[in-house]
């Protein structure tokens, strides 16, 4: 079983619609599959309401959980949690948010402010994150992101170390922006390996970590409606 909670369509940077992404998905084994468009403040209720629609025609007609949410993008740290929690008032079931991965220019405290959110539910390819930032993640059951991304990824063996030793939830995602990025068991096989993850580590990210997360992000949309 594949789960994946972090891809991207056209309504950002990524090249399929949300429906043919997730059709692919299905096709290709995955169990559940999340939606999690860039946005900031601007294009939120758009957005949403948009993979909404797609994400519950999909769940309607083939058997893949397919779950409406965006991710947060050079957003100022200090607005992360208020547009988190007007995300998930708007109907997202998930809430990412872009950590400070070493390729790209995001402002210093964005891991701090994410892991602090009660209203984020990722935290995705956070580069040199701390200690510190891995202890809040797990007090506060947030997930942090190995990713499959090529540039993001070169820190997964950081992430993965400094995250098991602060007991944080470790998940596996793409980032995938087309079908080509999508996870397959050989790729995931292949990034698990350089981060030096052990077998005893695997069932949990791949397996009782989504299946967590899943339970939470459902109960969340059956408080919205």
């Amino acid at each position: 079983m594949i789960y994946d909670f972090h891809t991207h369509t056209f309504h950002s940077d990524g090249i399929l619609s949300p429906i043919e992404l997730i059709r692919r998905a299905f096709v290709t084994g995955y169990t559940a599959i999340a939606i999690t468009d860039h946005v900031a403040i601007g294009s939120l209720g758009r957005v949403i309401k948009e993979i909404s629609d797609d994400c519950a025609l999909a769940r309607a007609y083939w058997n893949i959980l397919a779950i409406p949410g965006i991710e947060l993008t050079h957003i100022p740290p200090q607005a992360i949690s208020d547009i988190a929690a007007k995300a998930k008032e708007m109907g997202a079931w998930l809430v990412v948010v872009h950590g400070e991965t070493s390729v790209e220019p995001v402002e210093k405290g964005t891991n701090l402010a994410a892991v602090q959110s009660p209203h984020v539910d990722i935290l995705a390819h956070p580069g040199l994150i701390t200690p510190e930032e891995a202890t809040l993640a797990a007090q506060n059951d947030i997930f942090i992101e190995l990713t499959a991304r090529r540039g993001h990824s070169t820190a997964n063996g950081h992430v993965a170390l400094v995250s098991q030793k602060a007991n944080a939830k470790l998940l596996l995602n793409s980032d995938a922006h087309n079908e080509n990025d999508l996870l397959t068991p050989a790729l995931v096989k292949t990034i698990l390996d350089e981060a030096n993850l052990g077998e005893q580590e695997r069932p949990k990210i791949l397996n009782y970590n989504p299946l967590f997360l899943i339970q939470k992000v459902s109960r969340a949309s059956l408080r919205s409606g």
